[in-house]
């Protein structure tokens, strides 16, 4: 499929924890090669200039501009600057760049997951680059395997439901690749399939053996470490919590740690599994930490294992 449609790349993927769920690593050379047609707008004309004038063998840069006329400029044979003039309406064919959504697929395409939509993020070296967790529903290894990822061409004009009024069926129904492709196929929006309504993404290998450890009974960090963790959050709001232990070294428990990762309306009762089938004695109190309580965002009691963190069902937030 690859080598039979335009605006199509194909290559070997390999892991990148540091990637979101929804960013692909995309090679510098794909980069070059690959376009997407921007109109010209008052908003953006000294953006496309700039582009322009880097030309098709520097990236960011350009490779043709569509004149209104349907006239199409080669910028690698551009002999005179007066080519270069810009108006409203014209669209050049930029090369990709960090932020632009494109679908990734993995052949089989056994169900809707096999075709994703995720931005790209442009890496150096000749690979795609792919989250661990997104392995799951590609069934994607890294011992060679090849995936695929297409260019949407358009973004969409009067884009519009189809049930707004009734007179509506009778006009065109325009839908644009970017944006059903924002939408309805973002990584994020996937999930949880529709099929058995669990999710098909969780954490595996490096992501879910940390949680786990982190989130032992017995895990202390110093504030050097406590320090390198928070360095790598979003969202983190400059306030350290309050050590668990004061004296004679300040330590935080990793559930502390753990907790500023998760958003404050997440409200959990989940159970590891090693939790023992028969009652315990006092439910509230269990001796091996597998009950998991999360109330408000903060991680109470528990381990978080397979069992919280992987794609089993029945998650009741």
């Amino acid at each position: 499929m690859g080598k039979r449609v335009d605006f199509s790349a194909r290559t070997v993927i390999t892991p990148d924890p540091n990637l979101s769920i929804d960013e692909v690593g995309v090679p510098r050379s794909i980069a070059l090669n690959m376009t997407y047609p921007e109109i010209v707008t008052p908003f953006n004309i000294d953006r496309m200039y700039e582009l322009i004038r880097n030309g098709p063998n520097e990236h960011p840069g350009a490779k043709y501009i569509i004149r209104d006329d349907g006239q199409r400029l080669d910028l690698r044979f551009i002999r005179k600057p007066s080519d270069l003039h810009l108006e409203y309406g014209y669209k050049v064919e930029r090369h990709i760049q960090d932020g632009d959504v494109i679908i990734f697929n993995r052949q089989p395409s056994l169900h809707k997951m096999s075709m994703m939509g995720h931005k790209i993020r442009i890496m150096p070296f000749s690979t795609f680059r792919l989250n661990l967790s997104c392995t799951t529903p590609y069934n994607a290894d890294f011992d060679g395997d090849e995936m695929n990822m297409h260019v949407p061409q358009t973004f969409g004009k009067g884009f519009r439901s189809p049930l707004c009024c009734l007179t509506c069926f009778s006009l065109p129904f325009y839908a644009g690749a970017k944006a059903e492709c924002l939408e309805l196929m973002m990584v994020p929006r996937q999930i949880v399939t529709a099929q058995s309504n669990r999710p098909v993404i969780g954490l595996v290998q490096d992501a879910l053996l940390g949680c786990s450890i982190l989130t032992l009974r017995d895990t202390f960090l110093e504030k050097d470490m406590v320090m390198n963790i928070l360095m790598w959050l979003d969202n983190f709001d400059g306030k350290i919590p309050v050590p668990a232990i004061l004296k004679p070294k300040q330590l935080w428990t990793g559930k502390q740690i753990f907790s500023l990762v998760l958003p404050n309306n997440i409200n959990l009762i989940r159970f590891s599994n090693t939790h023992p089938d028969e009652p315990e004695p006092i439910p509230e109190m269990t001796p091996n930490d597998t009950r998991v309580l999360i109330e408000q965002g903060e991680l109470l009691s528990g381990t978080l294992d397979k069992k919280t963190n992987g794609t089993s069902g029945g998650m009741d937030c």
